[in-house]
């Protein structure tokens, strides 16, 4: 299981961090990522993190604003946002391995 909490409504520029908490599978072998949706667009990569928190990718439109992180004790993974833009809206799922998706959780930022 697979839940996202720190969503909400931002004016642009501003952060958020992103939290999700796992249970039900082998957290500390499993690659984690973060996506995200917008209305009438593909689900995108957004962020992704190795399971010794080693190495990290980012989406070019997000490099140098976004961090995604992880704690393999408490089986988790957060997404901190800064430096947010209006086209940063979406919903932005947590997802492990691949396989195991989260309900998501809603970013809105306002121009």
């Amino acid at each position: 299981q697979l839940v996202e909490s720190g969503g909400g409504f931002v004016q642009s520029g501003g952060s958020l961090r992103l939290t999700c908490a796992t249970s039900g599978f082998f957290f500390s072998g499993s690659f984690m990522s973060w996506h995200r949706q917008a209305p009438g667009k593909e689900r995108e990569l957004v962020a992704s993190i190795t399971p010794s928190a080693n190495a990290m990718t980012y989406a070019d439109s997000v490099k140098g604003r976004f961090a995604i992180s992880r704690n393999n004790t408490n089986k988790m993974v957060w997404l901190q946002m800064n430096s947010l833009k209006p086209e940063d809206s979406g919903v932005y799922y947590c997802c492990a391995g691949g396989v195991y998706w989260g309900q998501g959780t809603q970013v809105t930022v306002s121009a």
